[in-house]
């Protein structure tokens, strides 16, 4: 989890309460995030993944204030038209192809406020936004800027600029090779025949995403009094509530926020968007969740929210409020934790392990005495990642009222969530050995909600040397721990290589899939190593026991 390091006299001056330091560290606990240390040499918090927008000063500060009830509720914040405009073209829809833009007029910026957007920046980019590969963000003198701006992708090669902190022009491939920046994100846009450019009208490069900036438009200093953002990726909604959390950061500093018009292929965006979004709660649903009732409208405002009649105005830089649960949660960290009764169960009951955890227990300690590492995976995915770069036809099942395109639906495959994995640790060294087990979702008009669910086994070895004799390898020495045997029947799968595929079959009983993964599905989630590995089905597996 992200640490920010707060100035001490910021925050016991801008929270408007008098409080002694002791019941500062107890408030900021009961907030929600962990406490590292406080002094007058400033203020160490440690901010859990799905509050983004507490990572800086005026974000942290902002939700102590409504926490502590000294500005409880909504804070709304509005934009003006900048009547500026950022084109989108089309070549960019295949490599990078989202963005979200605003400006920020009137800003009075001195050194620790500079800081604290830095800080802001590079932890966004650390977890939120995955250290860049999810979403990417550009914070510019508005000041050395021509509009409008183009958003474009070309051949790298064609394209030279000065980076910031260089004194000479490099095009995009050199500055991969050459500029640390380049060599530390490299592998986001590595195999990529096009690379992304932000582009003025003047037609000085202003930056390549999600790399860096040109030495043109430079650093925000003490001097800048108006600043353009962007944040380019591959989901438009994610963007557009990172924009915000930075914008309504800049806006709690004094400025002023103005909207951009961005002209996409086929569509006009205008952004940012910072209309609240309406979420409806029942006061039943509440109660039958914490278990006792309790000041709903209260809880909620001292969280930041609105409530009237049964529907929550949600604000606009909070990205963690998917589900009327996640209000819940608001409202039980408002109430006080410590302020619920504790109750016994009036019945008693001797627990036993369930089959099925018993199973996984024991295979965890098999693949562990592998040297395998075991990891743990998401059940909500979506269709890219599951079905198109698996080479795989048909979709998963989706969700009807989805909030994020990248968390749109159930998997079907432990191996697609594997890749997953490796893909996001290709700068650790080789070989890699993982393995996960969890829960896969299959449509079937026999069960009662219509979906199957079943326990899986994933396994995927990466380096050099892992190949299917590998894989089979390791297959066979979990299933003899159990006393079994397999026979790999040769089939044909997209997502494999042919002739390095089979069923795995035990007891006559498909319960499986093993082989070496398709070098177009590797190119997919930009693996370079070969990979092999098996997926084992832990329902049929256990009738066998």
């Amino acid at each position: 989890m992200p640490t920010v390091t707060l100035s001490y006299e910021t925050v016991k001056s801008g929270i408007g309460k008098k409080l002694s330091d002791a019941e500062l560290k107890e408030r900021i606990s009961m907030l929600g995030t962990d406490l590292e240390s406080l002094s007058k040499d400033g203020i160490v918090v440690e901010v859990f993944p799905n509050r983004p927008d507490m990572l800086s000063e005026f974000g942290f500060i902002r939700a102590l204030r409504s926490f502590l009830g000294v500005e409880p509720g909504l804070k709304h914040y509005k934009a003006k038209s900048s009547g500026k405009r950022v084109i989108v073209k089309p070549s960019v829809l295949k490599v990078r192809p989202y963005t979200a833009c605003a400006i920020v007029k009137n800003l009075k910026l001195d050194d620790e406020r500079i800081q604290q957007l830095i800080q802001l920046q590079e932890k966004l980019h650390l977890s939120h936004c995955r250290d860049r590969a999810k979403g990417a963000i550009g914070i510019y003198p508005s000041d050395k800027i021509k509009y409008p701006i183009e958003f474009f992708a070309e051949d790298p090669s064609k394209v030279a600029f000065v980076p910031l902190g260089e004194t000479r022009k490099m095009n995009g491939l050199e500055i991969l090779r050459k500029h640390k920046a380049g060599k530390a994100y490299a592998h986001l846009l590595s195999g990529k025949s096009k690379f992304p450019f932000f582009r003025d009208a003047a037609g000085k490069i202003m930056s390549m995403p999600p790399i860096i900036n040109s030495e043109f438009t430079g650093k925000i200093t003490e001097a800048t009094t108006e600043v353009f953002i962007e944040c380019s990726g591959f989901d438009l909604n994610f963007l557009k509530k990172l924009l915000n959390i930075i914008i309504c950061e800049l806006s709690d500093m004094g400025g002023e926020i103005y909207s951009m018009e961005l002209v996409y292929p086929n569509k006009h965006v205008r952004t940012p968007e910072l209309k609240p979004e309406r979420m409806k709660l029942s006061t039943e649903y509440v109660y039958r969740m914490l278990g006792q009732r309790v000041n709903i409208k209260a809880c909620l405002e001292r969280m930041g929210h609105s409530y009237e009649n049964g529907m929550v105005l949600v604000p606009c830089y909070r990205v963690d409020i998917l589900h009327p649960i996640d209000l819940v949660e608001d409202i039980a960290i408002a109430h006080g934790y410590e302020n619920f009764e504790p109750e016994l169960p009036n019945i008693s009951t001797i627990g036993t392990e369930v089959q099925i955890e018993k199973l996984k227990r024991i295979i965890a300690q098999l693949m562990i005495g592998l040297g395998f590492m075991e990891v743990a995976t998401f059940n909500v995915t979506n269709n890219t990642i599951q079905r198109e770069r698996m080479q795989l036809k048909g979709g998963i099942i989706e969700f009807s009222n989805y909030k994020s395109s990248e968390y749109s639906g159930l998997r079907q495959s432990m191996i697609a969530s594997l890749l997953e994995v490796l893909e996001r640790n290709t700068k650790h060294e080789y070989p890699q050995k993982v393995f996960d087990m969890g829960t896969l979702f299959f449509k079937n008009d026999k069960e009662e909600t219509g979906v199957l669910e079943e326990e899986w086994l994933g396994v995927l070895l990466s380096g050099k040397i892992e190949d299917f004799t590998k894989a089979k390898q390791t297959l066979e020495y979990v299933l003899s721990g159990f006393g079994l045997s397999c026979k790999i029947e040769p089939v044909e799968h997209p997502s494999f290589i042919h002739g390095r595929v089979g069923e795995i079959r035990v007891k006559h009983r498909v319960l499986g899939i093993i082989g070496e993964l398709h070098p177009a599905v590797l190119t997919r989630f930009k693996l370079e190593m070969p990979v092999a590995g098996f997926e084992l089905n832990l329902n049929k597996l256990i009738e066998l026991l």
